[in-house]
């Protein structure tokens, strides 16, 4: 049972508004070590500086989407088992299975509540302490 203070946590969104509110969420569950990049590409430069166990990455961004950044993740050996979930506000099935297919842990689909947040993230780390 890990404890969400200790997991390190990446956010990686283009609106400063849905960041914002994904870390209240976070933290809220717990989590206490939280940074946040504005797109994919931004995101993954982050992800070599600081290393991290878990992103939360839009799919719709510019510059490099979710998809995009989930494969430049799991293609980086350093970064390979980094824990990835991706935010969509659509949750049609083919984004689903294509992510699946790269690698993602798991998804969520805005609007989300912190309780829904938390249990994605427990079906990837097993239950928070």
């Amino acid at each position: 049972m890990p404890a969400a203070a200790a997991i390190k946590v990446l956010v990686v969104d283009d609106q400063l508004t849905m960041r914002a509110l994904i870390r209240s969420a976070l933290q809220e569950i717990g989590f206490r070590d939280i940074s946040d990049a504005p797109d994919g590409e931004e995101g993954f430069k982050t992800l070599l500086a600081a290393p991290t166990h878990l992103v939360i990455s839009d799919f719709n961004m510019p510059k490099l989407d979710g998809l995009g950044f989930l494969r430049a993740v799991r293609a980086h050996e350093p970064t390979r088992k980094v824990a990835f979930i991706m935010l969509t506000g659509r949750a049609d099935k083919e984004l689903v299975q294509r992510a699946m297919q790269f690698g993602v842990n798991n998804y969520i689909t805005k609007p989300f509540s912190p309780a829904a947040l938390r249990a994605k993230i427990e079906e990837v780390f097993g239950r928070l302490t």
